[in-house]
């Protein structure tokens, strides 16, 4: 096979990519030919998988000229063919249109995430060069620097204080503003932020948080008012750890309109009947948002809570916009990418393994409950 590949890589790069998709074709084809033709009965069906299984090693030990991949290949084919042939007893044919469909995107899922995903695995347990297996040593310097441990703890304190906030401050204004006169206007004011990309939102508070020295015109909203009190300048960005509470603000700005947008859809779901039954019952403003909108938003908020979550376990752009990771403010995306500018590519994929570790779960329970949803549905 790596004399193939070798081969492969002599050819020009417009010669690699029609080799490449005619490959990728050819497979889809034969896919689509085990499924829709092989499993059918009859004589002339049994002699083209006979071909089949014959041809397919042959034309591997033609082009590859590996007696392995040639055997590993029938076989292969063979418990495939018999896999087929048991089904086709059920009635042939039906994943000719799921192979048909979703071969293109398994393709490029495969290409743009699964494969790096295991190149990333690998390359957190070598060198800084990727020439050289050092075991744990990566990630022994992750939990072990103070430097490193300080990162991850910033990020955890991300994914404590953004989701929660961001998700009260959202459900607050959804109950507040419903059915109000002019909701959809102030729904536009606190959805506006979401329009702004991340570095934009960042550019912007970094503007509010600017210090400038007491004797000059402060160009910072937060220290002209704090000069107008009678205050000195303070350098927002600089405090340490307030700094990183101050990141976190710009986040919460920015994910309270997502937040109230999709639980003010799920509160206006809730059926009125029960919000009339509840308050027939005697039971106050309060005791109708616990006891029944709050369990009939609990699928919206999961989501939400989630959402945010995976956003502030993966934050770049407003660390890196605002403070570059300086004064104690790096997180673990940040982090990452510090490490692989300076060429520690085993580092800074030790960091990914650590992002990809805090997230699963998050991602593992969000399906999980979506699935619970579906079943009560």
């Amino acid at each position: 096979m790596s004399a193939f590949f070798a081969w492969l890589g002599q050819m020009p790069p417009l010669v690699q990519v029609p080799i490449i998709i005619l490959a990728f074709v050819v497979v889809v084809a034969a896919i689509l030919f085990f499924v829709e033709i092989a499993p059918r009965s009859g004589r002339m069906y049994t002699i083209i998988r006979l071909a089949v299984c014959i041809a397919a090693p042959a034309l591997v030990l033609i082009l590859v000229g590996s007696y392995d991949w040639a055997v590993a290949i029938a076989a292969v084919l063979g418990g495939l063919f018999f896999i087929l042939d048991y089904r086709s007893r059920k009635g042939a044919g039906y994943l000719f249109q799921l192979v048909g469909f979703l071969s293109p995107a398994i393709l490029l899922l495969a290409i743009g995430l699964v494969i790096p995903t295991i190149q990333t695995g690998f390359q957190a347990f070598q060198n800084s060069r990727g020439t050289e297996f050092v075991g744990l040593d990566n990630f022994i310097w992750v939990f072990t620097q103070p430097e490193a441990v300080r990162t991850v703890g910033n990020t955890i304190v991300w994914v404590l204080i953004a989701p929660l906030v961001s998700t009260i401050a959202g459900l607050a204004y959804a109950v507040f503003i419903d059915k109000s006169r002019g909701e959809k206007y102030f729904k536009i004011l606190v959805f506006m932020p979401m329009a702004i990309s991340f570095v934009g939102a960042s550019i912007i508070w970094r503007f509010v948080y600017t210090a400038r020295p007491a004797d000059q015109n402060q160009i910072g909203l937060l220290n002209q008012i704090v000069v107008w009190l009678g205050g000195t300048p303070v350098d927002f960005l600089a405090v340490d750890p307030w700094n990183t509470l101050f990141l976190i603000v710009v986040l919460i700005w920015v994910q309270t309109g997502f937040a109230m947008v999709v639980l003010s859809a799920a509160i206006k779901g809730v059926p009125a009947e029960q919000l009339e039954a509840a308050e027939l019952d005697g039971t106050n403003g309060w005791q109708r948002f616990v006891n029944v909108i709050v369990p009939g938003i609990r699928g919206s908020l999961i989501v939400v809570l989630t959402t945010i979550s995976i956003a502030s376990l993966k934050v770049f752009d407003i660390v890196r916009t605002m403070t570059a990771g300086s004064n104690e403010t790096s997180v673990i995306a940040n982090e990452m990418y510090t490490q692989f500018k300076n060429f520690e590519q085993g580092r800074s994929a030790a960091f990914a393994v650590v992002l990809f570790l805090l997230v699963m779960p998050i991602v593992v329970y969000n399906a999980r409950q979506i699935k619970k949803q579906r079943e009560i549905r």
